[in-house]
């Protein structure tokens, strides 16, 4: 008997990754890791959760225990034990209780990408080769669901504002975590996956909307201040606003320009079409 075990699994990723393994294994077969195991209990019903924080390797080690393959889902950085060291007590764990395989989600082309939120990725990309863990990389592009706050302006009477105009592989994050939960239960032909949806920058995903949608609004690209400013007017603080307007960053340096076929070919179907997505988002 082979057991999974998917972490982080409260989130929305993890949620639509433990959702789609349902229907690829027997739910006794599955494990849940998630910092608040209650709130883990309430989203599945008669799964077994184990509670754990990356930011505890003992604690990660005891919730490991008997597991033989792991979704392994990247923390978010910015918290107090940074992300690095929260993802090389999760390896470690992984190591000490021999896991028989891992699926880390990364990002786009960690392995030579210059853009700040690669770094942490690589390193722990490194530290799951140097662990000698049987493995694979799903390098994930952007999710459509990054730009709600866009996404429901474009489709209202509003302004729609962005600040950088490079291409980005946009699709949903249940996309992306099916193809996850796929890996963790089939195996990977491949040892790394570059993920990612259609290339198009948000001057044609804003006109996608608004002919989606009907909508009448402007789609408007702005400075990088400028954005910033907007962002303030519309009630965030300062620090604040800068930190959404980074989250950009990765568009305007092309870090999330690269299209692949990846996506598709581990979903083992077609993308949704953007129009139809959106209705997924934009209710």
């Amino acid at each position: 008997m082979v057991k999974y075990a998917i972490t982080a699994a409260t989130g929305r990723f993890g949620r639509a990754a433990v959702s789609h393994l349902l229907t690829l294994v027997d739910k006794k077969d599955i494990v849940l890791i998630a910092r608040n195991a209650e709130k883990a209990k309430q989203a599945f019903k008669d799964i077994e959760v184990r509670e754990a924080s990356y930011d505890s390797e003992s604690a990660m080690t005891k919730a490991l225990s008997g597991i033989d393959r792991v979704l392994f889902i990247s923390s978010q950085p910015g918290g107090e034990v940074p992300r690095l060291v929260q993802h090389q007590n999760v390896v470690n764990a992984l190591a000490t209780n021999r896991v028989s395989f891992v699926v880390y989600t990364s990002f786009p082309h960690a392995d030579e990408s210059e853009n700040f939120l690669a770094q942490d990725h690589r390193g722990t990309e490194q530290a799951i080769v140097s662990a000698k863990l049987s493995h694979a990389f799903l390098r994930n592009n952007w999710y459509l669901e990054n730009e709600t706050s866009f996404l429901q302006a474009a489709a209202s009477d509003a302004s729609a504002y962005y600040w950088a105009d490079k291409k980005v592989g946009w699709a949903l994050e249940r996309e992306y975590a099916e193809a996850a939960a796929n890996v963790l239960a089939n195996g990977a032909e491949q040892e790394i996956y570059e993920l990612s949806g259609p290339s198009i920058n948000f001057a044609t995903l804003g006109e996608t909307v608004k002919s989606t949608f009907n909508a009448s609004s402007t789609i408007q690209q702005v400075s990088e201040s400028d954005y910033t400013s907007q962002l303030e007017k519309n009630g965030l603080d300062h620090d604040t606003a800068l930190m959404v307007t980074s989250f950009q960053t990765p568009i305007d340096d092309g870090s999330l320009a690269r299209p692949s076929e990846d996506l598709p070919q581990l979903l083992g179907h077609d993308l949704m079409p953007l129009s139809e997505a959106l209705k997924e988002i934009i209710k």
